[in-house]
């Protein structure tokens, strides 16, 4: 397949297919087919001589039976050689072209070189006589291709010997108590990974089981994040990497993440964290979705006097991947189309990487704990929860607190705006009882 042809790394679809036989009706070229598909002919070759169907004739009208090239002119009587003598000519009989050692089949060059096929042939059916023909149907190469591309992904790629070969090594080592690794590691022979012998037992294909293995039995199912962005074109531009190449210093930057409520509720609460100064913010959502977070952006916007306050404030964020901030756009610009703010994406399962909002959520969860309802969560609530927080003194911000780091920063007009409340010192309380 050339390279040089643009767009023929593609598997053929079911479109490409009903022009593929349309052409061949037409009589065209493979050349002419690749030419419009942007294909490489050879691909079109490939095509239609994978997927095209046997139809069987049992001859034309005046030739019922014989498909031998020697029909016309044989005279020959009694080629099966039965104890009974037959006067009739063995050309009429329809055991003819079985019992004759000199049978030789009629061959057409359709179906032998290009095109493969019988479509746009302009013989007529009736008047064909070769047995075998072959028809390219669409729809029949649609259905086998994608047979085979699912039955190429099905099963396992070993034979049977091979298989019985290493059951008959693997299933008395684990009996010994050792681990899959020690077994892959001390016979690389077995040509397999770690994780596809893991899978091999997972899946019933050796005599060893999942209730062989000491520590896999004791191991929960790993869970599934099915609430990730979806589409991919968001990252463009928005990635780790990128925010990287940005060189920011902890005082241009805020983090943001959602902590969600557990079953029996869709609300949750929209955190932002500063890192210079330790502060949080926290707004509580009726719905984890794109429209919710704008929402906030858009409270904040209006609470901070407009979009340049806005930005100074919030220049650049680094969040991750869940689908409530899968609407960058609207969260860096208002409806004026006035940049705000910069959206930017963690690695996926890297949470690490805005570690600090990770790090003050564990104190939000000493308040809020894990398993929580927020049916009866208020916004007053929250922001209560997190006057607490920002009134711890840090360790690494010399026991200063995020409130006074904020104020000190961005000057009482604007916590003020941000309705952020210093508590006293002996007055914090990390705990349930705080909201209760």
């Amino acid at each position: 397949m050339s390279k040089i042809i643009p767009g023929n790394q593609k598997h053929l679809t079911l479109d490409d297919r009903i022009y593929i036989q349309e052409s061949l009706d037409e009589g065209k070229s493979f050349k002419e087919i690749a030419r419009y598909l942007c294909k490489d002919p050879s691909t079109i070759s490939k095509e239609v001589r994978l997927h095209r169907v046997k139809n069987p004739y049992k001859g034309s009208f005046n030739n019922p039976y014989n498909f031998c090239i020697h029909r016309f002119h044989c005279k020959r009587k009694n080629a099966c050689e039965k104890i009974q003598y037959c006067d009739k000519l063995c050309r009429s009989c329809h055991f003819c072209n079985k019992v004759c050692k000199r049978f030789e089949p009629e061959c057409c060059n359709r179906i032998d070189s290009a095109p493969y096929v019988c479509n746009g042939c302009d013989k007529k059916r009736s008047q064909c006589t070769i047995e075998n023909k072959y028809d390219y149907d669409a729809k029949m190469a649609q259905m086998g291709y994608e047979e085979k591309l699912k039955a190429s992904r099905e099963g396992i790629n070993m034979t049977k010997h091979e298989l019985h070969e290493m059951n008959n090594l693997v299933q008395p080592l684990i009996a010994q108590g050792q681990t899959p690794y020690m077994i892959i590691t001390n016979h690389p022979e077995l040509g397999i990974t770690v994780k596809t012998l893991y899978n091999y037992i997972h899946q019933g294909v050796l005599l060893v089981r999942d209730v062989d293995l000491k520590r896999k039995v004791k191991f929960k199912p790993r869970k599934c994040h099915k609430t990730q962005i979806k589409n991919r074109e968001v990252f463009i531009g928005r990635t780790y990497d990128d925010f990287k190449a940005l060189n920011l210093g902890p005082d241009e930057f805020y983090e943001m993440d959602t902590v969600k409520s557990a079953r029996g509720s869709n609300k949750c609460i929209l955190t932002m964290f500063f890192p210079d100064t330790g502060l949080l913010i926290a707004h509580l959502m009726n719905r984890c979705t794109p429209g919710a977070v704008k929402l906030v952006y858009e409270q904040l916007e209006k609470s901070l006097g407009g979009t340049s306050e806005f930005n100074s404030i919030c220049p650049i964020c680094l969040t991750d991947r869940g689908s409530e901030f899968g609407d960058p756009d609207s969260l860096e610009a208002n409806a004026d189309g006035e940049v705000r703010t910069h959206i930017y994406y963690c690695d996926p399962m890297r949470s690490n990487q805005k570690g600090g909002i990770e790090e003050v959520h564990t104190v939000l969860r000493q308040i809020i704990p894990k398993k929580t309802v927020f049916t009866d969560l208020t916004q007053w609530k929250v922001r209560k929860a997190v006057n607490n927080i920002n009134s711890m003194p840090r360790e690494n911000k010399d026991g200063k607190t995020p409130y006074e780091l904020a104020e000190k920063k961005w000057g009482p007009e604007i916590i003020r705006a941000l309705k952020l409340k210093r508590i006293a010192p002996d007055d914090v309380n990390l705990t349930p009882q705080l909201l209760k």
